[in-house]
This record gives structure tokens, C-alpha cells and sequence, in this order.
């Protein structure tokens, strides 16, 4: 890649591009990164000359070009903000601010790393949403150069792409990105997958061109016909979505029919409607597969009219319908409603254009409500995910909410005290469950009780992140209320075996001095801290009557015996498991069934009433819910071995010698097998469900990658057990 082909590139977009501040970005860049290389062994100028010219895929500005080519200045090299701000203005400085991680900041853990890094890129495309495409362009050459990266590191970059990047590129609209970054993905999460369908998509590529060449020319003909001008194109669709369609349907490739899309691009929106009734009396139409997302566009701005029909040889065959603008929407996005001025660069799209898309000004809320890391990129990866359910309020306001949505959503979209409070749903009139999954175009009316509040039941419910959010905040502030009240009655009944009452300490400040020495806020923390276990009433007590001998004496025998249990059922548990508490030596620990970690995982534990210490893999959506002053450090020890069990389905072809061959497998990578189901299908598919024991999780993943690998195979999921009762 070469400067001028960037600069070719802008002037044929852009009417009066600056060339001079592209130009000295470029020798900036040159400049700093001298003697830098990439693990591929390419100058570290090649990649930001890349990520530049995907910048002009998009038509971005002058600045944004700029700031692809100068995005790693700060974080890679001895280059500052302030050197940038003044060789380059306000508005480049800020825009590489934004793209910068923050490397200067240690963070307890990967996983908080990459929040307080996400955080930090929302809060600046939330001022300018420049941030977000060059972050786009970034991410897109560092996909297509992966293969020089390590396994772990492949794997858990694509794993952070498919979360967050594609999917923000599918919310910004911008069609190419999200294809190329899920294809990408797919190929390093799941190889042996992704080279088995682009095997076949080759091997049946003859045939599908002439497939594609036949039905436009049938099309251009009925068009022709009925006196409609259209532009007709046909196109495979992209290897992940073929992936999806075969996992979600427990299909194999041969039986995926609808591979190809085709789209007939027409002069105005009537001409769209009058094109479908062409198509439509043509081939016969599949029922419920037709979306109208003209009338109704999607929360990104796309709009088009969907449909699919039985075409020739019996195919089912997709069709889009759309406008030139549509099209242009659609391919890229928001950048497509940049406008380039004559008189100069244009600074951003226009600014109206960032707070229209609604999921932002989601996010945007989250992040003020959400101070922990891990919950809030948690909550950002169910919010990214598209929004497809479209309904109506009563007086016919239309709301978009995610598949799979339901009355409660609805509530909380409405207003958070509606959900608070929603005791019930009247869809189109009828009274319904609040479990009932809400369809396009229904009508909903809330019903709504004060003595109604959000139940733990309500999170296995619910589908919005905003829901899951509001109930699980008021779920935790009831859990720390709990604790503060066990908390009181604990050292109350401690406090009158030395004469004194809560009440009395209280008065005199005492206790506001003592939570003060142990680094809490106030009295109730404190009382919190004690209910959950974390501070014990004798430590309290000793500091309030440092001469309670006698006290000392009577709690310590009271709680010795007891503490020798604990301590041998920790040890024991130690020794099997390999997990360490920080800090704690004598606490009893058990691993959380709902996501059951696997030695390599990044753990949280959480402080139980009686039970000790849960012990979940981070991120794990059941901890969520949980108060985060309960959390303590968990960490896998090093030196042990420590074999976990692990459940796997594997979804196949009922044929001979595949059970053998899966068997084989398993064994070959040196996990054994504890336990083993086979049960087949009348339509000649089988699921074989085997308990493994794996040493480490990226032993489990070998294992996953080399089943997928194996002639037969359909799909490998983990099997996990369900929530966790704390």
C-alpha cells in the first residue's frame, strides 16, 4: 500500500480534501514507528497505510484519515497527545485519544483491561463517532493478518470480535465490515468449520454461477414485463451466516438451499412494493419469511423489503428489494450520511445522525449506571446484538426491542418503575403471561401493582440488557439491605455479652471510626461486611473493649472446633481443585454449576451465606446479579494438576463408524471419557452427549476444534447445567 493510492482514493470522494495533513500524518507515523515491525515481520507502516485505505472505503475525512495513520502513535511509540494536538489540531488529537487503549493504566485482570478499554472508546464515539470507524478499519486489518499471532491470542481476539466488533459494525449499518470480521472469526474459532464450507462452497461453484446467472435473467425479464427499470444481482451469502443457518437448524451444508441472495435495486420506494408483486406472482412466496423493513426500518437505518420464494428447480431463493439510497445505507451505513462541503472538510457526519441510533444512548446510560467492569462489557455485548422485534405501545408509538423480548422488556423500556412494578401484560387486547414472547406488531398495555417488584425469576425472563440491568441493581440493593440486617443482629448479640448495645456504640461514633479503619464509607457498609461474612462481630468487638479478655476467650473456643472443620474441607478442596483464595487459608470452596470454569479461565469467587466461597468462571452472566462487595480474588494454582469434568454435545449424521471415530478423537488428544449417550433421530441424525475429564481449557477447546474437524459432524456445544442457587 502506498500514500498516494490513500490519496487517490480521498480526492475521488472527497471535493476538497487536505492532502497536506494526510501527508504529514504519514511522515509523522514514518517517523515514530521507525524501526518498528509487526509479528509478521511487515514495517509497522504498512498497517497503518491499511487501516487508512479502509478508512477511504468508508469516505471518511481528512481527519479521520489522519488519525488511522497516526491511531498507534501514542500507545506504541514515545509520541504524545500534546505533540499530535499541536502538529495536528484539537480534532485529530482528540479522535487518536479516543482510539487509544489504555496501556498506562495496570488493571487486576484481561477482562477489565478490555471493559475500562471498551468504556473508554463509547464514551468518545459518543462525541464523535469517527472514533468507532477508524476503530472499525483497525480491527479489520488486524483480523486479516491474525494467522502471525499465537493460538491463545488468535482465539481470544476473535472471541472479542465477534462480542463487540462485528456487531457494532452491524448497529453503525455497515454491511461489508460486518461480513468480512464475522467470516474472519468464524475461520479462527471454529477452523476445521469454516475450510469445510468454504470447501464446499467451491467445489459446487460452477453450478451456483449459473444458477445466479439464470434467476436474474428470469427476474430482468418479469421486470421488463411490467414496465419496471431495476438493476438485478446475485450473490452467495457469506460463509458465517451459512454457519449460523447449519448450527441453528442441525443442518448439514448439503441441505442448505437458500445460499445465494439476490437484490433488485429500483428507482423509487414504490417502485420496491410494485418489484415484490412482480416477484410474488412469479414464484410462490414462503409464508412468514417476509420482512418489510421500509416501513419499519431497523434500529441501524436499514431499510429494505425482504422476501423468499420457491424460485426455479424448486430453491428457495432470497430477495432483497431496495432503493439506490437504500442501498447506500445499507452497504455503509452512517458513514453514508457523511456530507463533504465545497467550501471545506467536513468535521463529522452530521451530529443529529449519532443520537438517532438509540442502542448508543443505551450504552451511553449503562455506563453511567454500571461501575464494574466485567458487568458493564457484559451488558454491552447483549445490547450490540440486533434488534428485530417491533411493537406498539397504546397510543401506537413504535418500539423495538430484541428477539426473544417479553412484557417485562417492555415495561422497563417504557420507564424503569413500570418494569419495577409490572404485574401484568394485555397483548392486543388479551391477558397474557409475563413470560409471553412478544411478536412483531403487537400492541402491549402494562399492568402495573406497588406491591409488584423484580423477582431472580424475572432475569431468566427477560431479553434487553436494560431490563436485566434495572432488576439486577434493584435485586443487589435488596441482597445488601439483607446483609446489613443480619450484620446488626450478629454484633448486637456479640456487643451484649460485653455490656454494650449497637445503639450506644453508634451514638458515640465508634462504629463510624472502625468501618473508617477498615477503609469503608460508612456504619452500613460495615454491618454489610459482617453479614456477608467478611469481618468477623470478635474483631469488632475487641476494638470496641480491648481488655474483654474473658470475651476473647469464650468466642474463640466457641468458634475453634468449627474452624477446624473448615479448615480441612478447604485444604481437602485445595488439594483437588488447585484454587487458591486470596488471602483466605481456612474457607470451604466449591465451583459454580452454572458455568463450571475449566483450569485456564479467569475466576471470581463470591462470599455465600454457609457455603463458603462459589468459585465462577468471570463474566459469568449468574454473578451479574450478585453484589460486588461479596466478590473476593480467585486464582487457579500453577503447580497443580487438576483435572475438571466437562459435558459435550455433539450433533451429527447417524452413520456407521461415528461414534468410533468420535471416540477416537476424544482419546487421541488425551482426554478420557467418564461418560457417554447416543441417541438418534428418525431423520437420520444422531446426538452423542460424552463427559469428559480436560486439564486445562484450552485442552477442551483442541478437543471441540478437532470433533468439528471430523467427517459427519454438524456442530460441538458445551453442556452446561444451569443456575446457580446462592
Amino acid at each position: 500500500m502506498e500514500l498516494q493510492k490513500i490519496i487517490a482514493a480521498v480526492q475521488e470522494y472527497h471535493p476538497r480534501p487536505d492532502i497536506e495533513l494526510i501527508r504529514k500524518a504519514h511522515a509523522f507515523a514514518i517517523r515514530y514507528h521507525k524501526g518498528q515491525t509487526r509479528v509478521s515481520g511487515e514495517p509497522y507502516i504498512t498497517h497503518l497505510l491499511e487501516v487508512a485505505f479502509l478508512a477511504t472505503k468508508l469516505k471518511l475525512d481528512s481527519s479521520s484519515i489522519a488519525t488511522s495513520l497516526l491511531h498507534d502513535s501514542v500507545e506504541d511509540t514515545s509520541a504524545t497527545l500534546d505533540e499530535i494536538e499541536k502538529e495536528f489540531g484539537k480534532d485529530v488529537s482528540l479522535l487518536v485519544d479516543g482510539v487509544t487503549k489504555l496501556s498506562q493504566i495496570q488493571f487486576s485482570s484481561s477482562a477489565e483491561a478490555q471493559a475500562e478499554n471498551f468504556r473508554k472508546m463509547l464514551l468518545a464515539m459518543a462525541k464523535d463517532i469517527r472514533v468507532l470507524l477508524v476503530k472499525l478499519c483497525d480491527r479489520v486489518h488486524n483480523m486479516r493478518t491474525l494467522e502471525f499471532l499465537s493460538e491463545s491470542r488468535r482465539f481470544r481476539i476473535a472471541q472479542e470480535t465477534l462480542d463487540i466488533y462485528a456487531p457494532l459494525a452491524h448497529r453503525l449499518g455497515i454491511f461489508w465490515i460486518k461480513s468480512e470480521l464475522e467470516d474472519l472469526c468464524l475461520k479462527y474459532l471454529k477452523p476445521a468449520i469454516f475450510e469445510n464450507i468454504v470447501k464446499q462452497i467451491h467445489q459446487s461453484k460452477r453450478e451456483r454461477e449459473y444458477y445466479i446467472k439464470e434467476v436474474v435473467k428470469l427476474i430482468n425479464k418479469v421486470l421488463e414485463e411490467n414496465s419496471i427499470q431495476g438493476d438485478v444481482s446475485g450473490r452467495p451469502k457469506h460463509i458465517f451466516s451459512i454457519y449460523e443457518k447449519m448450527a441453528r437448524q442441525n443442518l448439514p451444508f448439503n441441505e442448505i438451499y437458500d445460499l445465494i441472495a439476490f437484490r433488485i435495486i429500483v428507482p423509487t420506494t414504490m417502485d420496491c412494493y410494485a418489484a415484490l408483486g412482480v416477484v410474488h406472482a412469479a414464484w410462490k412466496p414462503i409464508p412468514g419469511r417476509f420482512k418489510d423493513y421500509i416501513a419499519m426500518p431497523k434500529p441501524n437505518h436499514y431499510q429494505s423489503l425482504h422476501t423468499t420464494v420457491i424460485g426455479p428447480e424448486n430453491h428457495r431463493v432470497e430477495i432483497q428489494i431496495r432503493t439506490q439510497a437504500m442501498h447506500e445505507t445499507a452497504e455503509r451505513g452512517i458513514a453514508a450520511h457523511w456530507a463533504y462541503k465545497e467550501t471545506g472538510d467536513s468535521k463529522s457526519v452530521d451530529p443529529s445522525m449519532t443520537f438517532q441510533f438509540g442502542w448508543l444512548k443505551d450504552l451511553i446510560e449503562s455506563e453511567k449506571l454500571l461501575r464494574d467492569p466485567v458487568e458493564f462489557l457484559s451488558t454491552v455485548k447483549a445490547d450490540l446484538f440486533p434488534q428485530d422485534v417491533f411493537v406498539f405501545s397504546p397510543k401506537g408509538d413504535v418500539i423495538a426491542l430484541t428477539q426473544g423480548a417479553t412484557p417485562i422488556d417492555f415495561a422497563f423500556a417504557i420507564h424503569s418503575e413500570v418494569g419495577k412494578h409490572c404485574a401484568g401484560a394485555r397483548v392486543n387486547g388479551q391477558q397474557v403471561p409475563l413470560a409471553y414472547k412478544l411478536q412483531n406488531g403487537d400492541t402491549i398495555e402494562i399492568v402495573t401493582a406497588d406491591s409488584q417488584v423484580p423477582s431472580k425469576d424475572w432475569l431468566s425472563i427477560v431479553a434487553t440488557s436494560k431490563a436485566k440491568q434495572r432488576i439486577r441493581s434493584w435485586l443487589r440493593a435488596e441482597e445488601r439491605s439483607r446483609s446489613i440486617s443480619i450484620g446488626r443482629e450478629l454484633l448486637s448479640k456479640d456487643l451484649r455479652k460485653v455490656g454494650l448495645s449497637l445503639s450506644k456504640v453508634s451514638k458515640d461514633n465508634a462504629l463510624k471510626k472502625i468501618a473508617s479503619d477498615f477503609g469503608l464509607r460508612d456504619e452500613d457498609l460495615l454491618l454489610a461486611e459482617i453479614g456477608y461474612g467478611k469481618i468477623s462481630t470478635r474483631s469488632i468487638v475487641g476494638r470496641l473493649v480491648p481488655d474483654a479478655s474473658d470475651l476473647e476467650a469464650k468466642l474463640q473456643q466457641e468458634e475453634s472446633a468449627l474452624q477446624k472443620i473448615f479448615q480441612k474441607a478447604a485444604r481437602a478442596f485445595r488439594d483437588r481443585s488447585g484454587i487458591k483464595v486470596k488471602g483466605i487459608d481456612d474457607v470451604v470452596c466449591r465451583f459454580a454449576k452454572c458455568c463450571e470454569p475449566l483450569p485456564g479461565d479467569e475466576l471470581v469467587g463470591y462470599v455465600t451465606r454457609g457455603r463458603g466461597v462459589a468459585v465462577h468462571a468471570r463474566g459469568c452472566p449468574q454473578t451479574l446479579v450478585l453484589d460486588p462487595r461479596r466478590m473476593i480474588e480467585v486464582t487457579w494454582d500453577d503447580k497443580a494438576k487438576t483435572p475438571r469434568a466437562v459435558k459435550i454435545r455433539v450433533y451429527c449424521l447417524d452413520q456407521v463408524g461415528i461414534l468410533a471415530a468420535l471416540t477416537q478423537t476424544i482419546s487421541s488428544i488425551g482426554s478420557n471419557i467418564v461418560n457417554a449417550h447416543v441417541s438418534s433421530t428418525l431423520d437420520g441424525r444422531a446426538m452423542c452427549s460424552f463427559e469428559l475429564t480436560v486439564d486445562s481449557a484450552s485442552q477442551f477447546r483442541l478437543i471441540t476444534r478437532k470433533l468439528e474437524d471430523t467427517k459427519g459432524v454438524i456442530r460441538v456445544e458445551r453442556h452446561k447445567r444451569g443456575m446457580e442457587e446462592l
